[in-house]
């Protein structure tokens, strides 16, 4: 009887080795996790110059590559249709937030004339899911139209919230796939305490679990959008805790130590002349609460970190990680954005606790962007580039793990990945209506250490600030009524501040006319909108 189920014991574990065998293999089509983070800056993680503790992060980016210049929007909700989608925002129909301005490039949601990645994806067999924000729909009330919610969108199963920013102890227009939820009296969740990048992390593991068991062999698309770092700065005391008199020091201390780290990691070239600090610590009267708020916003980030570590268990627990293709990104630099802030330092309320609602302001935010120019809604370096880490270890040689990639890469380029790597067909229709084509070009030949061609530049537009990205060259402007565009060459300037259109005036003009032509085909309008009627 000993021998009998002994011998039945090492079946089983054969068995059960050869199915986690030949996941690992990562032979065919890989799972593929897109992380996205919210509000961070370019050097808000260990890995890219920070002293917050990631050492999640730090591991996927040492267990694969860095990009040192990825590039999104510059703002949250254009960011999210253009990853979704594949094309520049206003093409999908979102070029500013998601209120409806009239105009086919602002209509505040995605757009009949777009596919999604997930509904790419689905036809060539792919489980599809999404946990976090949405923010790329307007109504967000279960009595009105859900076309424009993720399940309608191709995603199999949701959890998150629609709206862009909220309490993470109790947010709101929280939806488990189309029904509403009240977190506190969800009957298939109830933690010791709620906090929303907790649920983020739970939801995306029981995905990954509920896949696995239930649909092996089959490959899955997971898009994980955490609302960390965004305001409300709100965190758990535990997390808190850990940063507490880290940020005594003030802005130019902490700023000045991650340029020293970005040397040290090859992000910062010692020739670069870095952008200017912004804060004057000498002159800041409450510096307890000053202080406390990057505290709080160090311990949200810390927190999604934890977080991706889970994801990345479940992965590897389930024997998925090497057959996974894992992205992390943020959807804009740092938010300069003043809320509340005054109003709660001069009532004594200290950021974290879920009856506040402050923002850490710009001089944190310049910190979190060293060593770039301008933050959030610009076009500038500081709104527009992020990191990029992509872990795939079965393409990605082992030689090349913890390199950095010096290819421009955008957000536009997801979609185009997703379809070559998950060995999808771009479709020319969906739903019977003609669609655009993708806008970007796949990063597998970067991936395979392979050049990256790219036949067009990279444009940007957010609210009149304007760029374009050819090469090494970028030119950009911030709106203004003496706004002029400006030219860096990003190889000797990536800080942006020396500017070069006067001397190369030639190269400026033709750059300029290239991003007008693309305006006209994108349907970028002048900032401030004129609304047309609705259509």
């Amino acid at each position: 009887m000993i021998v009998l189920t002994l011998r039945v014991g090492l079946i089983l574990t054969l068995v059960f080795s050869g199915f986690v065998h030949a996941a690992e293999q990562g032979a065919g089509r890989p799972n593929i996790v897109i992380i996205l983070a919210d509000d961070m800056g370019y050097s808000d993680i260990g890995c890219y110059g920070s002293e917050i503790n990631t050492p999640n992060l730090d591991k996927l980016a040492a267990d694969g590559l860095r990009f040192t210049e990825f590039y999104n929007t510059g703002r949250c909700c254009p960011t999210r249709a253009t990853m979704l989608s594949g094309l520049y925002a206003h093409q999908a129909g979102v070029g500013h937030m998601v209120d409806d301005r009239g105009l086919p490039g602002y209509r505040g949601e995605l757009n009949d004339r777009c596919a999604t990645i997930p509904e790419v994806l689905r036809p060539a067999g792919y489980g599809t899911y999404i946990v976090g924000k949405w923010h790329v729909a307007r109504n967000l009330g279960p009595e009105g139209s859900q076309h424009d919610w993720p399940i309608q969108r191709g995603f199999d199963h949701y959890y998150g919230t629609l709206a862009g920013a909220g309490n993470y102890f109790a947010p709101k227009a929280l939806y488990r796939d189309s029904k509403p939820l009240d977190p506190a009296a969800d009957p298939d969740y109830k933690p010791e305490q709620y906090y929303y990048t907790d649920a983020i992390t739970e939801h995306a593991v029981r995905f990954i679990n509920d896949h696995t068991s239930k649909q092996a062999g089959k490959p899955f698309f997971m898009y994980v959008a955490y609302t960390a770092a965004h305001w409300p700065l709100h965190a758990k005391p535990q997390d808190i805790a850990k940063y507490k008199g880290k940020y005594d020091v003030g802005y130019d201390v902490i700023r000045q130590a991650r340029i020293e780290k970005q040397k040290k990691l090859g992000l910062l070239d010692p020739r670069w002349t870095v952008s200017p600090i912004v804060g004057a610590w000498d002159k800041v009267q409450d510096k307890a609460w000053e202080a406390r708020c990057m505290e709080v916003y160090a311990a949200q980030v810390d927190c999604m970190d934890q977080g991706v570590g889970r994801i990345v268990s479940a992965l590897e627990k389930t024997g998925q990680l090497r057959s996974t293709i894992v992205m992390y990104l943020q959807d804009n630099g740092a938010c300069a954005e003043d809320q509340q802030r005054a109003a709660s330092r001069n009532a004594g309320k200290m950021p974290g606790p879920a009856d506040t609602h402050i923002s850490y302001g710009r001089d944190w935010a310049n910190v979190s962007n060293t060593p770039l120019r301008y933050y959030k809604h610009w076009e500038h370096e500081g709104g527009i580039s992020t990191p990029l880490i992509v872990r795939w270890p079965a393409t990605i040689a082992a030689g090349r793990n913890g390199s950095l990639v010096k290819d421009p890469g955008h957000l536009i380029d997801l979609m185009a990945t997703c379809v070559d790597v998950g060995q999808a067909k771009y479709p020319q229709t969906l739903n019977g209506k003609a669609i655009q084509p993708m806008e970007g070009v796949s990063l597998r030949p970067v991936l395979e250490d392979k050049p990256l061609e790219r036949p067009t530049p990279i444009f940007f537009e957010h609210e009149g600030n304007k760029a374009v990205r050819d090469g090494k060259w970028k030119l950009v402007l911030a709106h203004g009524p003496k706004a002029t565009w400006e030219l860096y060459d990003m190889e000797t300037d990536r800080a942006e501040m020396h500017d070069l259109a006067e001397k190369e005036p030639q190269r400026a003009k033709e750059l300029a006319a290239k991003w007008d032509a693309w305006a006209r085909r994108v349907g970028a309008q002048p900032w401030p909108l004129k609304a047309a009627g609705k259509q």
